[in-house]
């Protein structure tokens, strides 16, 4: 008997990495991590420009903002809704911050945090509308995009916004996402956030029940969950993520235009879809969600490098994204 259990387990690991292949192949977070190491090689074979350092910079400077708001997103994604105000909340959280922070000569410290604070009231609003006046997530977050964007260009008067630059006294902020020395220190900041919410997300009560009411709102409620209280965190959650977002596209761009940011959300929505998350609600994960941002953003960044512009980004994006949702359809029909 030892004999054939010795055989068993020298067979064993084969057929485990059989499996784990199998496994891989089958999430669509494992299909999203082979797609981008695809992307990254494809652009990099094609480019020798694409190779430098200064790339993969770009890439890493361009994944801050998106990743931020790609994280916020992928919450209200588990309920079953979606945010399409967190680009020009983004923006217009930035340039309200500035222009106040500016005019009453405050320290650029105080404007980040007003930054992250006007994301989360632009959040509560939302999740006031949603849960409270029963308007669809849609309508409300499309509304609250208008809002975000006429009242940032209203308040700063149509006027660009410049943070303060590295090298001023109050350009220490920038030290957050680049150091002087240009090492991209925001992505281990972005890691880190990344690992604390995939955390908050699969393993805390507040994240179960998020899921849980994407799953079934009803019987969520029924077994006793304040469905209203959850949906509205997870909005003000997003909103808050998107002020973040707004800090890093400060401390990256320092010059901030009204009307910028909008789009965004249409990229946040689409990482967290390709990286696995349903739009049904009940499926969400912040990792994928990364691996979703990162497909994005190489495309962003590397298609110039073989004569593509911003155009086709869009149009690739479209073709991905509705890649994704028949993924995300086939598994919901496997699951039923």
């Amino acid at each position: 008997m030892s004999d054939l259990k010795m055989a068993d387990a020298s067979l064993q690991p084969k057929g485990g990495n059989v499996n784990s292949f199998k496994k891989i192949f089958a999430s669509q977070q494992g299909i999203a991590f082979i797609v981008m190491v695809v992307l990254y090689g494809f652009f990099y074979a094609r480019s020798e420009p694409f190779r430098s350092g200064s790339t993969l910079a770009s890439i890493f400077d361009s994944s801050y903002y998106a990743g931020l708001l790609a994280i916020g997103e992928t919450f209200t994604i588990a309920t079953g809704g979606f945010d399409m105000s967190v680009g020009a909340v983004m923006n217009a959280s930035a340039l309200i911050a500035g222009y106040v922070t500016q005019n009453a000569g405050l320290p650029v410290g105080v404007a980040l945090l007003i930054t992250v604070g006007i994301g989360a009231l632009f959040g509560m609003l939302n999740g006031f509308l949603i849960t409270k006046a029963r308007i669809n997530p849609f309508v409300t977050t499309l509304a609250t995009q208008m809002l975000a964007k006429g009242l940032g260009s209203i308040i700063t008067q149509v006027q660009t916004i410049t943070y303060p630059l590295r090298e001023s006294p109050e350009g220490w902020y920038k030290s957050i996402f680049k150091l002087a020395s240009g090492f991209p220190v925001g992505i281990i900041v972005l890691a880190v956030v990344a690992i604390i919410m995939a955390i908050i997300l699969k393993k805390t009560k507040f994240g179960r029940f998020l899921l849980a009411l994407g799953s079934n709102e009803e019987a969520a409620r029924l077994s006793g969950i304040n469905t209203d209280k959850y949906m509205f965190l997870a909005y003000t959650l997003c909103g808050a993520f998107a002020g973040l977002a707004g800090v890093a596209y400060a401390a990256t761009y320092t010059t901030l235009m009204p009307g910028e940011g909008v789009g965004f959300e249409l990229d946040a929505i689409a990482a967290a879809v390709i990286g696995g998350s349903s739009l049904n609600g009940g499926v969400a994960g912040i990792g994928g969600t990364m691996i979703g941002m990162f497909i994005m953003t190489i495309l962003r960044v590397g298609l110039p490098f073989i004569g593509l512009q911003s155009h086709y980004q869009i149009f690739i994006t479209g073709v991905v994204l509705l890649v994704a949702v028949y993924l995300d359809v086939i598994r919901n029909r496997r699951r039923a």
